[in-house]
């Protein structure tokens, strides 16, 4: 029975001691993230709002959160002048307010926030990772409640969203 448990913690420990290895190579992330473990830098540009619609503070709030959460979430040093290992560029393509729920009085009962953004994704180290997409998330809100109520917290709610997408696309391709 002690061999049993020896063998256990010897090969848990294996695993482990490989599992910090892997991690700590940047070959592998714990978040499922697959970055070039050559890549050292990651420029992310800022996200002009190219939409129909300019709500004025959306460009640097996504600009914001996308440079954040990139290198909050991965190994990568941002950089702002010079040749980056990996760039993100693009710019808000789709910033829509519509209803989507009518009542019997035709009056809207909820309304929608939609917001799109074009990116533009470059590895130096794995160019068959690169491409050009577009992301669209949306969200509802009562349409009894004013929009200049509730517009910053659906920008930032959509913002994130958005920003998780980009990301799980760009390293995690499932």
């Amino acid at each position: 029975m002690r061999s049993v448990i020896r063998r256990c913690y010897g090969l848990g420990g294996i695993l482990l001691g490989l599992a910090f290895l892997l991690g700590g190579c940047g070959i592998y992330s714990f978040t499922g993230a697959s970055i070039p473990p050559e890549a050292k830098t990651i420029n992310i540009g800022y996200f002009k709002n190219k939409a129909p619609t300019v709500q004025p503070t959306l460009s640097t709030v996504f600009s914001d959160k996308l440079q954040e959460y990139f290198v909050s979430q991965s190994n990568l040093t941002q950089v702002y002048s010079g040749v980056a290992d990996i760039t993100v560029t693009g710019e808000i393509s789709q910033y829509n307010i519509a209803p989507i729920a009518l009542q019997s009085n035709d009056q809207a009962a909820k309304n929608r926030l939609t917001i799109g953004v074009r990116v533009r994704y470059v590895s130096r180290f794995d160019p068959k990772s690169n491409f050009e997409q577009t992301f669209t998330r949306y969200e509802d809100w009562d349409a009894q409640i004013n929009l200049n109520a509730v517009e910053d917290g659906l920008i930032e709610t959509i913002s994130t969203q958005l920003v998780e997408d980009i990301y799980q696309r760009a390293f995690v391709n499932w």
